[in-house]
């Protein structure tokens, strides 16, 4: 086991008497020191740097000014000051958050739904405002997130620490557990919508108790982590109390494939929102500086060079704060831009618009709360509040009822995959529980490569058959019809004998499983 090292020497540091230390890091150390005037006690964050160059100083003089701007947000440490220390480390000086940290306790106590779903959203507006400022956070984890006198979490390490290094720009850390899979690949990519997967893998931290992707008890290394972030399907919290929307939230939030994930932090708050409501708690306010909801366009991540360590370092990506055309040569749009709003299972559509067949693997969570919150815009009054909840609600009943119209009045949908022709020409009805999902599934590799899978339906009818996809990183799965409850991936969908698939089972009058059945090779 290697030993832990030692502190390095506080600072001499004008004005300020130093106390003890708080915490060492893999960059940097953190000291409590006494501000003289005006009196108060601070964190004071000093960087093991040998040597520092007039271009590395330069470097991080900005990122401290960038982390200032920020420092208003309530959800975002404040920080007071950043210098060079006489001994030529630089320091930052920064609001002392006195209570636990999310580090120390989702490990060892059980955090309730209601104050992990109320951290979700005020890290959600913490982390949407740093995108507005032109910047990623790229490191969000429970070990950045320090928790202020009064309760509130507040987000840290904006990739300060990181400036030790030198290269072609500034960097900042990445952690393998709570990293998406395009950041883990040979050459990473990635965009906000990156930070959005952190924030789901960090709020379903506090409701499990443990890393995404990890297994109690069983074999958890950096190389099995990747394996399992790039393959496997979120496996549930393990908790009765987990209400399935809060479940679907996270699956979105953290999909493999980055564009169906919420296409913003505050598109992601919105939704953690609608949870609350339908949980009749409080709706936590998304602390924002202005209402506007546009996603900042995706930008492409320009990868540097990076050691072999726990934290992985990628370069930081600057995002323009004033990007909001849609129509951007070569940047994809968000998938909610076109995508109709659905809540709890009813798609809601425009009146003259036909309803999509449903896909028994598809969910996806609303970006608006289902139940309107209070307006946070500065000068809307009470009345405008009342009038916009009145209209929202009246929209919903007349999409509603246009759906049900359309529903019982119109011609069957259109096939949305060739492997469905086997059904009569009509696709899978998801009927709301009625027919059960498979469980059990087993997988059994082969000597070719190949994996078999076999599993249980529960309730056998004439005429059940099966619906089946492999699950992939990114992409849409293939759906496939059997008629057996087995089936055999070949080797070449199965690299090195891991492969993960979903199951439902369909009825002979088109009804299916209202959730598919997931299981993995080992």
């Amino acid at each position: 086991m290697t030993a832990r090292r030692e502190a390095s020497s506080p600072p001499r540091l004008p004005g300020y008497e130093f106390l003890r230390v708080l915490g060492l890091g893999g960059f940097a150390d953190v000291f409590l020191y006494q501000q003289e005037l005006p009196r108060r006690e601070v964190a004071v964050k000093v960087l093991l740097a040998g040597s520092l160059d007039d271009e590395v100083r330069s470097r991080f003089q900005s990122e401290a000014n960038l982390m200032a701007q920020l420092s208003h947000h309530p959800s975002i440490v404040t920080i007071y000051q950043a210098a060079i220390a006489a001994d030529g480390r630089p320091y930052l000086v920064m609001e002392y958050c006195s209570r636990p940290g999310l580090a120390e306790r989702y490990r060892q106590e059980r955090i309730s739904v209601a104050e992990s779903l109320r951290i979700g959203v005020r890290l959600a507006s913490a982390i949407e405002t740093a995108h507005r400022a032109g910047i990623l956070h790229r490191d969000i984890k429970p070990a950045n997130v320090l928790t202020t006198d009064f309760g509130w979490p507040a987000l840290t390490d904006f990739g300060i620490a990181a400036t030790t290094g030198h290269g072609a720009g500034a960097t900042v850390g990445m952690s393998i557990p709570w990293s998406p899979p395009e950041l883990l690949s040979e050459h990473p990519t990635g965009d906000q919508r990156s930070d959005v997967y952190s924030l789901g893998a960090t709020v379903y931290s506090l409701l499990a108790g443990r890393t995404p992707f990890e297994i109690p008890g069983g074999q958890n290394s950096a190389q099995q982590l990747v394996a399992r972030i790039e393959r496997s399907p979120l496996p549930p919290t393990g908790r009765d109390d987990v209400p399935v929307g809060l479940q679907h939230v996270l699956e979105r939030a953290m999909a493999k494939d980055p564009e169906r994930r919420f296409s913003s932090a505050a598109a992601m708050g919105r939704a953690l929102q609608a949870v609350e409501s339908a949980l009749r708690l409080p709706v936590t306010p998304l602390d924002l500086s202005d209402d506007g909801d546009e996603p900042v366009e995706p930008l492409p991540v320009t990868p540097s060079a990076e050691p072999e360590d726990a934290t992985r370092v990628r370069s930081v990506v600057t995002l323009d704060p004033h990007a909001g055309a849609r129509t951007t040569p070569g940047v994809p749009r968000p998938p909610d831009a076109d995508e109709p709003t659905r809540l709890q299972g009813v798609h809601v559509v425009p009146p003259d618009a036909r309803p999509e067949p449903p896909r028994p693997s598809a969910f996806v969570v609303p970006d608006e709360p289902a139940v309107a919150t209070e307006d946070q815009r500065p000068g809307a009054s009470r009345r405008t509040r009342v009038l916009a909840g009145v209209a929202a609600a009246v929209v919903l009943l007349g999409t509603v009822t246009a759906v049900a119209v359309a529903t019982l009045s119109s011609d069957p949908p259109p096939r949305t995959s060739p492997t469905q022709d086997d059904l009569s020409g009509d696709a899978p009805q998801v009927t709301g529980g009625v027919v059960p999902a498979p469980h059990s599934i087993r997988a059994t590799p082969q000597a070719d490569g190949s994996v078999v899978f076999t599993w249980v339906n529960p309730d056998p009818a004439e005429g059940d058959r099966y619906l089946w996809a492999v699950r992939t990183a990114t992409g849409e799965p293939t759906p496939q019809l059997t008629d057996a409850p087995t089936v055999t991936v070949p080797a070449e969908q199965a690299p090195g004998g891991q492969v993960c698939i979903e199951v439902s089972i369909v009825r002979a009058d088109r009804s299916s499983s209202a959730q598919p059945a997931q299981g993995c090779s080992a």
